[in-house]
């Protein structure tokens, strides 16, 4: 009867633990697909922020250049910009230059006709990531044309996607791997030893590493043509590796070759230092015990030292090529970076620790209450880290509350927040489990299992115990015994295969029995749990973070281009005039067509206050924006009829709140000036 249960039981413990190790795999992949399918293809975290010509533009002559501002600085090629003709042909020189600040430029070829042109960009910005657009403006006045006024398909398709899922992978393997070891030397030393432990720490080095190699592979072609068949191209990968993102993936595969060996140092020297500690503290003998501890805390120094060593180095290479290495205060926020980085890793990684050593580790190597009450204080303080460098980031980041709710960087800052305290929520939980933590009822269940072992040892037969006797058996029973085993050969090596199914099952059974001997460690396992779910969506929700334009810079590009069309019709303006003589009273309607950056046509139409034509003998305009130190600029316009001027080719050179001043003359000696302020472009 106790074979028959046992199997079903241990089958019972193992689909249970199967069924949550596939669930959270499934939270993950189902989070990851979710935040891919709603990303855009392109994160752009430069903007455009300023052109000459202005988008929509209409110029008198041809320029001499192109130039392009940008929110931050950024990386260019011989052909990151391009103009082209309404028929589509390139009449730029082909090497951009730095003009300056975050301005960009690019000379144009003599000789342009009239017409409308198309501006193509696509650069890489300083947090290393690929931004494109276009736009098109209209020498003289616009005209049609053959380019399809599209964005490049720029950091998107297969090679996107492939990008984006080694993103993923590379910060859960440092999670991991950093994690984890910190996890068995500030927590369980004992855990250097117990191999779900090391299979787990291993496994994100081997994460990480992987996905360092394949996103030095793919970043060519992220950057630049996205196709498939570029990720091999040795001539990209030259061009990667003289960037700044290239430097810190190189920079990453080095630090993991000292990894390696400090992960082989951990699971290897110091598990059997720790081995050897617990054999003599076992034995009771206090021969060389001082040697052995002091050997040990030396051993546990130098991995500790050679350990956040290259831990801060691998969390630099994301904050030295990413966001935190461009904006504002970039030589505080880097470092800053790098501590929010190793809070997240220690936290998380040390939670999924603790989760397989509560569920996967050996009853006699059970982590006690000691470690877990360590890592529940070394949690407390990450998350204290963890929060004082996430708030001073979402400043940088965000920049203003309207950025905090209307833009996408901002609403993914509220949902990782929302995550956080969901996770706090449930460590608390865990820490009052924690507290009811008791190393008795599992002592005396292991006690009571090994009891058992003891007492169901087969015993051995020896092979010459056999009665004196039968020494003059005949020799025909010993043929017959020889061929009644080769009969019952086959029969007995699958009674033997069943025999060792059921003692498996009776010792999983065990196992289980003592992980579940304190109802208080039963109950931390389900809060760690549901902590490590949380903390999977928290992870997705980080990653997707790190890949999207930051709130501040979404919001300057929404302000410049909000500003660039604030006008997409003619303006009208009627200022009311009185030049103090006889007949000086009137009104001056100013009309501006199509009131945008470049060339515009205006109207000035002069009335009496009775409605009826003003014949004046002279009427001026200037334009004047204060903001800019620019003007006033004059424009004497020409009498068309009778109360009506007119002046083609008026110039607006940029965008915003100009002043328009118009100078009345209605007799020799009477004159006067009326201003009124209008946004233009």
């Amino acid at each position: 009867m106790t074979q028959a249960i046992a199997p079903r039981a241990a089958a019972t413990t193992t689909g249970g633990v199967a069924f949550r190790v596939r669930a959270l795999l499934l939270l993950l992949l189902a989070v990851i697909g979710a935040v891919l399918a709603g990303a855009a293809p392109a994160s752009a975290h430069a903007a455009l922020t300023g052109s000459d010509p202005q988008q929509g533009a209409v110029v008198g002559r041809a320029p001499t250049q192109v130039s392009l501002t940008f929110s931050e600085k950024v990386a260019m090629s011989d052909n990151s910009v391009r103009v082209l003709d309404p028929k589509g042909k390139r009449v730029d020189t082909g090497k951009a230059t730095d003009l300056g600040g975050t301005t960009y430029g690019v000379k144009l070829h003599s000789g342009l006709p009239d017409g409308t042109f198309t501006v193509t960009y696509q650069v890489v910005s300083a947090d290393s990531h690929p931004v494109s657009g276009a736009f098109t403006f209209s020498i003289g006045a616009p005209s049609q044309t053959s380019v399809a006024l599209s964005d490049p398909a720029v950091g998107g398709g297969v090679v996107g996607a492939l990008y984006g899922v080694g993103r993923y992978v590379s910060y859960a393997g440092f999670i991991l791997l950093v994690g984890g070891a910190a996890f068995v030397l500030a927590c369980w030393q004992r855990g250097a030893g117990v191999r779900p432990v090391q299979r787990l720490v291993v496994s994100g080095w081997l994460a990480l590493t992987g996905a360092t190699l394949a996103l030095l592979l793919l970043r060519g072609s992220y950057v630049g043509s996205g196709k498939v068949g570029d990720i091999f191209d040795l001539t990209l990968l030259g061009q990667v590796l003289q960037t700044k993102a290239g430097a810190a993936l190189v920079s990453r595969l080095l630090l993991l070759a000292a990894g390696a060996l400090f992960i082989a140092v951990l699971f290897g020297a110091y598990a059997r230092r720790d081995e050897a500690d617990a054999s003599d503290k076992g034995d009771g003998s206090d021969k060389g015990r001082v040697d052995v501890d002091a050997e040990k805390r030396d051993l546990t120094f130098g991995l500790a030292i050679g350990g956040a060593v290259v831990a801060a180095g691998l969390a630099a290479s994301w904050a030295m090529a990413e966001h935190a290495s461009t904006g504002i205060q970039a030589g505080l926020a880097m470092p800053v970076d790098v501590l929010h980085l190793l809070a997240v890793a220690v936290w998380l990684g040390g939670l999924s620790a603790l989760l397989v050593a509560l569920f996967r580790a050996p009853a006699e190597t059970q982590i006690d209450a000691v470690a877990v009450r360590r890592f529940s204080r070394l949690a407390f303080g990450s998350v204290t880290v963890l929060a004082t460098t996430g708030i001073y980031q979402s400043w940088r980041q965000v920049g203003s509350w309207s950025a905090l709710t209307g833009t996408w960087y901002g609403q993914l800052l509220l949902i990782k927040i929302g995550l956080v305290a969901v996770l706090v929520g449930i460590a608390w939980i865990s820490r009052r489990w924690t507290a009811q933590l008791s190393e008795a009822p599992q002592a005396k269940a292991l006690a009571t299992a090994r009891a058992e072992l003891r007492t169901k040892q087969p015993t051995k037969v020896p092979a010459n115990s056999r009665d004196s006797s039968s020494g003059g058996s005949d020799s025909r029973d010993m043929d017959s015994r020889d061929s009644n085993s080769r009969d019952s050969k086959s029969g007995d090596s699958r009674r033997a295969a069943q025999l060792a199914r059921q003692q498996a099952a009776v010792d999983t059974t065990r196992q289980k029995r003592l992980r579940d001997a304190d109802p208080a460690r039963a109950g931390l396992r389900r809060s760690v749990l549901a902590e490590a779910g949380v903390a999977v969506v928290l992870l997705a929700v980080t990653t997707v973070l790190t890949s999207t334009e930051p709130g501040r810079t979404e919001e300057a590009a929404q302000q410049a281009t909000s500003s660039s069309s604030q006008r997409s019709g003619p303006l009208s303006l009627k200022l009311p005039f009185d030049t103090g003589g006889q007949d000086g009273k009137g009104t001056a309607e100013v009309t501006l067509d199509p009131a945008r950056v470049g060339g515009n046509e205006m109207h000035v139409f002069v009335e009496r206050p009775n409605g009826k034509a003003f014949d004046v003998p002279e009427v001026k305009v200037a334009f004047t924006l204060a903001a800019k130190k620019i003007g006033p600029l004059p424009v004497t316009p020409d009498r068309i009829a009778t109360g009506h001027w007119s002046a083609i080719g008026v110039q607006i050179p940029m965008a915003g709140d100009w002043e328009i001043a118009v100078t009345v003359r209605t007799s020799d000696i009477d004159q006067t000036t009326v201003t009124k302020n209008a946004k233009i472009g």
